[in-house]
């Protein structure tokens, strides 16, 4: 009797280990993510304050805007993703974490036209009903019971898809393909963003038990990428569909 009191004792203490374990590494992840938004908007909103004088593109906002240059620009988070992949195993925690803050630059200088089309005022409307949305949708994904897994890999072939439709419309400019684009955009992003906490967390409880705390810590900021990504496209679909424009 007291070697199985010995043995549900060490198990209590082993789970609540794992549980504060997870809280930590959650953490980690949202702080991560919030950190890579905060440099983002920042880039987004110092680069389009340079970029714009008076109501005149400054030579900066031209070459940004209006010059061959804006294709390298708009594509460039594309290979700060790919690097962020290839060098996850390779570099040290800290320096993926560099990576991926300098990414959120970039993507920053990116999307800093949206200063331009959009009034400030919504702007921050939509990034409130983005943040108050992606909130809810983490929450359920870290709470519920039911396996998304199934469901992630429907939303990522609905990805390649979109992504497909979206190359295509930059050449049709058809206004009802680019409602049609964000509206399904919404959704898709909202489902990955359950999905990926899920798997964040379901990550962490299969490798909590390895005790390899830098594979964690990379673990952490690849997941704070998913749920980043998934948070500035559905912010900028959603503006698309909600924002005033200027």
């Amino acid at each position: 009797m007291a070697q199985f009191d010995t043995i549900r004792s060490a198990g209590a203490t082993r789970t609540a280990e794992i549980d504060a374990g997870l809280r930590a590494h959650m953490n980690k992840v949202y702080s991560t993510m919030s950190a890579g938004l905060f440099i983002t908007f920042l880039a987004a909103w110092a680069i389009s304050g340079l970029a714009i004088s008076d109501g005149q593109l400054t030579a900066l906002g031209t070459a940004i805007y209006a010059s061959p240059l804006k294709w390298v620009i708009m594509f460039a988070p594309l290979a700060f993703i790919f690097g962020i992949g290839a060098a996850a195993n390779r570099m040290s925690a800290a320096g993926v974490q560099l990576i991926f803050y300098s990414f959120a630059a970039v993507m920053g200088l990116s999307i800093s036209s949206i200063f331009l089309v959009y009034t400030g005022q919504s702007i921050i409307q939509v990034f409130l009903v983005t943040s108050i949305a992606f909130a809810g949708l983490s929450l359920v994904g870290y709470t519920t019971k039911k396996d998304l897994s199934a469901m992630g890999a429907f939303l990522i072939m609905g990805l390649i898809g979109l992504i497909v439709a979206s190359i295509v419309n930059m050449f049709m400019q058809s206004g009802a393909m680019a409602f049609a684009i964000s509206v399904i955009g919404v959704l898709i992003f909202a489902g990955l963003t359950a999905w990926d906490t899920q798997n964040a967390k379901n990550t962490y409880l299969q490798m909590a038990h390895s005790g390899d705390q830098e594979w964690l810590a990379k673990s952490a900021i690849m997941s704070a990428l998913s749920l980043y990504l998934n948070f500035i496209n559905m912010f900028m679909m959603l503006l698309q569909l909600l924002g005033n424009r200027e």
